[in-house]
């Protein structure tokens, strides 16, 4: 059974990560895994205790068997829940067991960033989206709401935009969501409009094939990322499903400026998808 991954740092982002992959585990029916990365087997320091009297220590296996322990009886499919510990980098470490384990999505909390750190130089959470074999599903601390009712999906004039249309479908499916399609432009180019009108209503036939509600429309702004998060937040939507248009060779990737905007500064849920991951054939 596929497991959904979750890194976890101890910290309230990633504990709130963890309470959204095991609703959507209990409901798509998979296995949840917990990962920790330390920089190495002795990096255990953050979780030295001063009492009064004495020091009291716990490794991260105790407090990673803790969370097994509180979190077992919320979880109700028919998978494992387990965890594992690695040591490394943390991005590397995420995202080769990401690949071990052939996992359905990672589970990533995230607080958004801003100023000097706004295109998340040396972010873990950055790398991960980069360089993952899955889809990556990034929700904000203090984002509790965990049902999935609307999943905004944006689309551009870029080919690749298409890819993120089956497993958007799949996660809709399996939660009873409405899809938003929308084709979003920043330019009144007569090509533009046409390829965005052909790929929308692509992506509509496709839902549709597959008894998923569809609501389909269309927007222009000076800001592809700003236009589409506004529509998800006026819409009250749960999730907005992206491509994480690669740019780069293997070794030195980056995501492009829309989807690292995306993720930076919506306050709602994204999901982000790698081009290659799925094909769609429209």
């Amino acid at each position: 059974m596929q497991n959904i991954l979750v890194p976890v740092d101890f910290s309230k982002d990633s504990m709130n990560a963890l309470d959204h992959a095991v609703y959507l585990a209990n409901i798509m029916q998979k296995s949840v895994k917990i990962i920790h990365v330390r920089k190495d087997k002795n990096y255990d320091d953050p979780f030295v205790i001063q009492g009064r009297d004495k020091a009291y220590k716990k490794t991260t296996e105790d407090f990673c068997d803790e969370i097994i322990n509180e979190y077992r009886p919320k979880y109700k499919a028919k998978g494992t829940f387990d965890y594992v510990v690695k040591e490394g980098k943390i991005y590397k470490g995420i995202t080769e067991q990401a690949e071990r384990d052939k996992s359905l999505m990672i589970m990533m909390g995230t607080h958004g960033v801003s100023g000097f750190e706004e295109f998340w130089v040396g972010s873990n959470a950055y790398r991960v989206v980069c360089k993952a074999p899955c889809p990556v599903y990034t929700v904000r601390n203090g984002y509790k709401s965990k049902s999935i009712k609307k999943i905004v999906l944006p689309i551009d004039a870029v080919r690749e935009t298409r890819m993120k249309i089956p497993f958007t479908a799949e996660l809709a499916t399996f939660t009873g969501a409405e899809v938003h399609v929308i084709a979003v432009r920043e330019t009144n180019r007569r090509d533009i409009i046409l390829r965005l009108e052909k790929y929308a209503e692509q992506a509509e036939e496709y839902l549709k094939n597959r008894n998923i509600r569809v609501v389909k429309d269309s927007f222009k702004g000076s800001d592809v990322s700003d236009l589409t998060i506004a529509y998800a937040v006026h819409n009250h939507a749960s999730l907005i499903s992206i491509v994480s248009n690669q740019r780069g060779t293997p070794i030195n990737l980056s995501i492009s400026t829309t989807a690292q905007e995306m993720v930076n500064h919506s306050p709602i849920p994204i999901l982000s998808i790698h081009p290659s991951y799925s094909s769609f054939k429209g």
